[in-house]
């Protein structure tokens, strides 16, 4: 039986300043398989983003492990995780994943050139997301919506086995975010694992499965 695509383990992250101790993650185990879309749903400060953050390799738990296709993500050197994260993980992240100096289509590029996954048509993955029109422009000349339609570009650039989203539609109109729900619906009919963090009923309705997270742990 294979390895599911992604896969926690009673994940803790804790944060310390000076005497007060921050318990952001408390044993939250979670498992997507490929073709899976699961929403992860929450108030904020119940530890969805420090969740996406770990599961991506960018953080470290304070316990616990993260696998991705049977491989331990965590408690490697940060040149592993990197590695491990380049072959099978895009990334969207609410602060936006685009380089500020370069144009649409290069920043596409840019991902596919680190990445060894298999690259998509810059051009026709533009046109999908309705900014092929906006490929010359500059991060800081699109507006809210073009920019989430462009980190979405990015993240999806290496036809990625895992795909990681915060709040991917939170600055979006409803046309918008019904046309980026498709493509991540899409993505995960395709085989891959979708994980995506939303306060969006939309996000939600799509979803395979919604887990909900309070105060560091999956509520019942």
């Amino acid at each position: 039986m294979s390895a599911p695509a992604l896969a926690a383990h009673d994940l803790y992250k804790f944060y310390r300043a000076a005497d007060e101790e921050t318990r952001a993650l408390r044993g939250v185990s979670l498992t997507v398989d490929g073709g899976e879309l699961v929403a992860v749903t929450g108030p904020s400060g119940s530890g969805k983003s420090t969740l996406l953050a770990c599961l991506a390799g960018l953080e470290e738990p304070t316990g616990g492990d993260v696998l991705l296709h049977g491989r331990r993500i965590s408690h490697r050197a940060e040149t592993d995780r990197a590695r491990l994260r380049a072959r099978h993980v895009g990334m969207l992240w609410q602060s936006s994943n685009l380089v500020a100096h370069l144009s649409v289509r290069d920043n596409v590029r840019l991902v596919q050139t680190l990445g060894p996954g298999e690259p998509r048509p810059v051009e026709a993955l533009l046109e999908s997301l309705g900014i092929d029109h906006r490929a010359t422009a500059l991060p800081h000349e699109l507006s809210g919506g073009e920019a989430a339609r462009a980190g979405l570009a990015v993240a999806l650039a290496s036809s990625p086995s895992i795909l990681l989203a915060d709040e991917p539609t939170g600055e979006l109109d409803s046309d918008s975010e019904a046309l980026v729900l498709h493509l991540l619906r899409e993505l995960a009919r395709s085989g891959s694992a979708v994980v995506v963090v939303s306060h969006s009923p939309s996000v939600a309705a799509i979803a395979d499965r919604v887990v909900p997270l309070a105060d560091g742990r999956v509520a019942a």
